[in-house]
């Protein structure tokens, strides 16, 4: 099976939006995600919201946990372990993945070009890091073609999330699974990288030379 998630969602928990979260779920769910991520800056506890969240809309959609951790050298999307009690804020961010595989997490580097906030080309000097964030909602297309095309060169898969600050936004992009994503193997399934990101707003070079969109979703 297929499965589509938003791996990079904020609310008003993370400080630099109003966007409540809530709202964003209605959201993903009127956009036919099948899960969605809350990637606060900073805090893993700020996404606290999303267990009462996972409460009421369970039934409807997938609600995930995660961080936008911020490293000395940029962004990363942190995964499946409490960043809160187990590193210190703006760690190094190979400490941050030694950290992450002594505790059973996932770091996947978010908008890696963007510029500010970015590792850029540090990552060709990282290892244990699981994924590439490919297409992020808030990129420039050739940031995020940048981001594809390293994460190819560097034999790992890439993800996809809109980095939504506002519910209008969730979805843009999303990672598209190959297989079934539960709670209990979300980061079994991250590690595994059968998975591939989704740019919704943009058509991809391929599809672009096959005269095709690339998987929009509706709505």
């Amino acid at each position: 099976m297929e499965v589509k998630i938003d791996l990079h969602v904020h609310s008003k928990m993370s400080g630099d939006t109003d966007s409540d979260p809530e709202e964003c779920v209605i959201r993903a769910i009127e956009r036919g995600l099948y899960g969605i991520a809350f990637t606060e800056h900073y805090s893993y506890a700020a996404s606290e919201v999303s267990e009462q969240l996972r409460e009421k809309y369970g039934n409807r959609i997938m609600i995930f946990r995660g961080i936008e951790f911020s490293a000395a050298e940029g962004h990363c999307l942190v995964f499946g372990m409490d960043t809160d009690r187990l590193v210190k804020k703006y760690a190094p961010v190979q400490e941050l993945v030694r950290i992450a595989q002594e505790n059973g997490g996932v770091i996947i580097p978010s908008h890696p070009f963007r510029g500010e906030n970015s590792l850029g080309k540090k990552l060709m000097h990282l290892r244990g890091i699981n994924a590439l964030e490919g297409y992020n909602g808030c990129n420039l297309h050739a940031f995020n073609e940048k981001a594809v095309d390293t994460a190819m060169a560097m034999g790992l898969p890439y993800t996809g999330g809109s980095d939504a600050h506002d519910p209008a936004e969730v979805g843009s992009c999303y990672t598209l699974f190959q297989e079934d994503v539960r709670y209990d193997n979300f980061t079994g399934v991250l590690k595994g990288g059968r998975y591939r990101g989704i740019d919704t707003r943009k058509i991809s070079r391929w599809n672009m030379w096959k005269g095709k969109d690339d998987d929009p979703l509706s709505g």
